[in-house]
């Protein structure tokens, strides 16, 4: 009877066992919207402690899902950022990985592993939408006004819809998959970094014919386009050139025509998006309305188009089973090449959230950065995480949840802590090194920063940038302003994170 029993028991736990694999295949993978934004500071938005600009969408998206208060670009600037994300890799593994001009070779390797190929390698749908900056090409020299490759189609994405570097500089135009929109053979485009070309006014000899003046010393008066001053040179592609005013609604309304074709089946999307990153000209209907300029106008639009995104995914009844991810590639900076009344305007709102530094800075306010995660189906909303979490680890963190295996060669940097995104691990990362001009490691409660010769201040843009000749240890439990260096008081623990962060160089 016993014998009996037991073999009933064991077969219903077969058979268990069995439903709950089949249900495991049977529910639809989550589609995944990335939201990268550019130049976001870790205290501009409501929920991260702003008082003086309301972003009401984003700080519903953190509150359905988690507020991570620890979490970390892989640099201080955008392009070595945006190659972590992408690679899995730390940017100082790769020569070229620093600000990329408008008319760089693709910086991605084509045969490695990739955030959007781990998705593709799954089936998923995949598309770029907005900001891109990791090169273009084979080479610097390009026909613009053909077809334009490599790029993001041979890294991973299926469809692509992009402007080639950064707002700020040439050339100004849209991509799509791997052509110029309105390419015209009558007036071919050509752009140079390193002499002026064609007749084109430039913001250093025309003034007159700006409505945005360039801050001096920054480099943002060469080729002229829609009255701002730009850095580098173009000539020709009149049809092609965008308006600042449209770059975001054309953006948006890019990424929920993908939305709403994908519906039906799992898609990761990376929406990036343009906000606060200089020039700062929004909508008209966004001009004004803040209390902080330009910049507060311009992160007035990003709440926004998140909000629209979301209502997108809502209508297409797939917002429950949709992971939606937003962060920044780097801290803030107010005065970064134009005068926008960022500075004059700022009042009482810390852009910079109590954080020292900024943008370029080794400091906390160069790479911690907001960082949201929500998902309805899976995620418990209101969380608030304090988990070490870096975004080079997203790669491999969607691999393991989705199954898919690269060698160990591969996203080296790149580990997995799929639990910390969802909220169950609370600790994160053991350690996680950044580099900004110079290196620094968080371990614990404590953050290192390697001793550096270079400049103290970046004069241009007022930004301590984090070196010194001495070594820095700060306490960050105590000290997230990084006020007082203990260094000098506590030797043991410098030269063990100092031989720890040897390790990983």
């Amino acid at each position: 009877m016993i014998l009996k029993f037991a073999n009933r028991f064991i077969g219903f736990g077969v058979l268990l066992a069995f439903m709950q694999v089949t249900y495991a295949q049977g529910k639809k993978q989550p589609n995944v919207l990335m939201v990268y934004v550019d130049d976001l500071g870790y205290g501009d938005l409501g929920l991260y402690g702003a008082k003086d600009i309301e972003t009401p969408h984003l700080d519903e998206l953190g509150r359905s899902g988690i507020k991570f208060t620890n979490a970390h670009a892989a640099a201080a600037t955008c392009t070595p950022s945006r190659y972590a994300l992408m690679t899995g890799n730390n940017p100082y593994r790769a020569k070229g990985t620093g600000i990329l001009p408008g008319d760089a070779a693709l910086i991605i390797p084509q045969d490695k592993i990739t955030l959007p190929k781990v998705f593709q390698k799954k089936g998923y749908s995949t598309a770029i939408v907005g900001k891109w900056h990791l090169g273009l090409g084979n080479q610097v020299d390009k026909d613009w006004n053909g077809k334009i490759a490599p790029g993001p189609l041979e890294v991973g994405y299926g469809y692509s819809f992009i402007f080639p570097a950064t707002a700020d500089r040439v050339p100004t135009v849209f991509l799509e998959n791997h052509h110029v929109i309105a390419a015209d053979v009558n007036d071919p485009i050509y752009v140079n970094y390193k002499q002026k070309i064609g007749s084109e006014p430039t913001g250093k000899e025309n003034p007159e014919l700006l409505k945005m003046h360039a801050s001096p010393n920054q480099g943002h008066d060469n080729t002229i386009v829609n009255g701002i001053g730009r850095i580098g040179w173009m000539t020709g592609g009149k049809a092609a050139k965008w308006t600042d005013e449209e770059l975001t609604l054309t953006f948006f309304e890019k990424a929920k025509e993908f939305i709403r074709s994908n519906a039906s089946k799992p898609f990761f999307l990376s929406y990036n998006a343009t906000e606060p990153h200089v020039p700062r000209m929004p909508a008209t209907v966004f001009k004004g309305k803040s209390k902080l300029g330009l910049r507060g106008d311009a992160i007035l639009q990003l709440d926004y188009t998140v909000g629209e995104l979301v209502r997108e995914l809502k209508n297409n009844g797939i917002y429950e089973n949709t992971i939606i991810i937003f962060t920044s590639d780097n801290g803030p900076v107010l005065d970064d090449g134009y005068v926008d009344e960022a500075v004059s305007k700022t009042g009482n709102h810390d852009a910079f959230g109590g954080l020292r530094g900024g943008k370029y800075s080794a400091f906390e306010a160069g790479t911690r950065v907001p960082f949201l995660i929500s998902w309805p189906a899976e995620i418990k909303k209101g969380q608030v995480s304090d988990a070490l979490v870096g975004q080079v680890d997203l790669l491999a963190s969607f691999a393991s949840y989705l199954g898919v295996s690269y060698s160990q060669d591969e996203a080296v940097d790149s580990q997995n802590h799929w639990k910390s995104l969802l909220g169950e691990d609370t600790k994160g990362r053991e350690y996680l090194v950044k580099s900004a001009g110079t290196f620094s490691i968080i371990k614990g409660d404590y953050k290192y920063i390697r001793p550096n010769g270079g400049a103290k201040i970046n004069k241009s843009v007022n930004i301590e940038l984090g070196n010194d000749e001495i070594p820095q240890l700060y306490n960050l439990k105590i000290d997230k302003g990084e006020k007082n260096n203990i260094a000098p008081t506590n030797k043991n623990k410098v030269d063990e994170l100092d031989k720890l962060l040897q390790t990983q160089l």
